[in-house]
């Protein structure tokens, strides 16, 4: 594993996941978010987001987290694994609420400034409806790379863990 996208919906654990998965092996770890982002929750813009995608990719090395679909494709053909955590969406959202306590009035570790951890209806139907989204976009596209050399792996918290104790 050289080449790691950790997908899933939000509240799943994708960047915790990707953080330690990559410390072991002492792999880059890219955030998506930190990239998109720009101040105050403005998005980069739509052309523009391909060529840093591109840039990242590029590298021979890396474990990346983050979704964007629009991009998911591209980053399959250069990624040699893809995992997917399982989590059910009440633990999911449970999450959100939990990471948006602990960081109350602050920007979560790899965000730009004025991006502050928020949570409204629009957000949490987001997380709710990941499921259908990901049946249309992502499950897809890592279908049409599971017959070939890559490593596709949908895993439950257990098998998450048992995969991060198994890597050196």
């Amino acid at each position: 594993m050289k080449r790691v996208l950790v997908l899933g919906k939000s509240g799943s654990g994708k960047s915790s996941f990707a953080e330690r998965l990559a410390e072991k092996p002492g792999i880059p770890c890219v955030h998506l978010d930190s990239h998109y982002w720009k101040p105050n929750w403005v998005p980069t813009p739509i052309e523009e987001w391909p060529h840093i995608i591109g840039k990242l990719i590029a590298e021979d090395e890396w474990v990346m987290d983050g979704n964007y679909s629009n991009t998911l494709d591209e980053r399959m053909q250069r990624a040699d694994t893809a995992i997917y955590p399982q989590v059910r969406r009440p633990v999911a959202i449970w999450i959100i609420i939990r990471r948006r306590i602990a960081n109350h009035r602050r920007v979560r570790a790899g965000l730009p400034e004025g991006c502050y951890e928020k949570i409204d209806l629009d957000f949490l139907k987001w997380i709710w409806n990941h499921p259908k989204r990901a049946k249309r976009g992502t499950f897809p596209i890592l279908e049409k790379y599971s017959n070939s050399e890559k490593t596709i792996l949908h895993l439950n918290s257990k098998e998450a863990q048992e995969l991060l104790d198994a890597v050196t």
